[in-house]
């Protein structure tokens, strides 16, 4: 199979180069990748760690697709050639290599971070099985890896939008009983770009890993933040997980 991969190098060169690998039932993306290096091509810049699902790292454009390689077989993308390319609407810094620092900027942007209400204070259990528990659960498993962030529009349109990520991480703070920053956080989340620069298109949703919702999420700090301004009933407990 032909692997057409995008090459990137500062000031030198731009463009993709083909290279034929093998085949097999349970071949990744990243097992041809890694294979590549090895024995084609030692420049070919990328970055992995796991290799098992777990980490996000090598998220990268497949076929057009934001996937992890390392769980794309190769058998599954039909005959090819297959197209192998960085994540979009992040710097490139070499090949499939791509700067990870504005998904911590936005992140902090967003007030993402858990803060207690009562600094100092015994930790306050939240029950697995509680209401609460079951409304945050569906967002918390975010590992970072930046594909929403490569597949919505809205970030390659509007780069100071907070982005889906950002935006789902701080759901599940805002939505925490626990959590002493649901304040401070809605300049962001409500300013120019928070969660109103959302369109709704769900192609974060179409591609995370994980399986999250981050659109489902972006809709919920919409309805919390309309019940701090217009309150309706107590939404401190209904109006934060809605």
């Amino acid at each position: 199979m032909i692997l057409r991969v995008f090459r990137y190098e500062p000031g030198a060169r731009e463009g993709t180069q083909e290279y034929e690998v093998g085949v097999g039932p349970a071949v990744t993306v990243l097992d041809a990748l890694v294979e590549i290096q090895r024995t084609l091509d030692p420049t070919l810049a990328f970055r992995y760690a796991c290799r098992v699902g777990m980490c996000g790292s090598c998220a990268m454009v497949v076929n057009g697709r934001e996937r992890w390689t390392c769980r794309t077989r190769l058998a599954t993308l039909g005959a090819g050639p297959v197209t192998v390319r960085p994540l979009y609407h992040f710097p490139l810094v070499r090949d499939l290599v791509v700067d990870m620092a504005p998904f911590a900027e936005k992140m902090r942007a967003a007030g993402a971070a858990f803060v207690p209400r009562e600094p100092g204070a015994g930790f306050a259990l939240i029950g697995s099985g509680s209401r609460e528990r079951a409304r945050i659960d569906p967002a918390i498993e975010c590992i970072g890896c930046g594909a929403c962030l490569s597949a919505c529009t809205m970030v390659g349109r509007d780069p100071n939008f907070l982005g889906p990520a950002a935006l789902t991480r701080a759901f599940t703070a805002a939505a925490d009983s626990r959590d002493g920053r649901l304040g401070a956080r809605w300049a962001a989340l409500f300013g120019e770009d928070g969660v109103f620069r959302c369109h709704g298109q769900q192609t974060c949703t179409e591609v995370c890993p994980m399986g999250l919702e981050p659109s489902q999420a972006i809709r919920r700090l919409r309805r919390m933040g309309l019940g701090a301004i217009f309150p309706f009933g107590s939404w401190r407990s209904e109006g934060r997980c809605a």
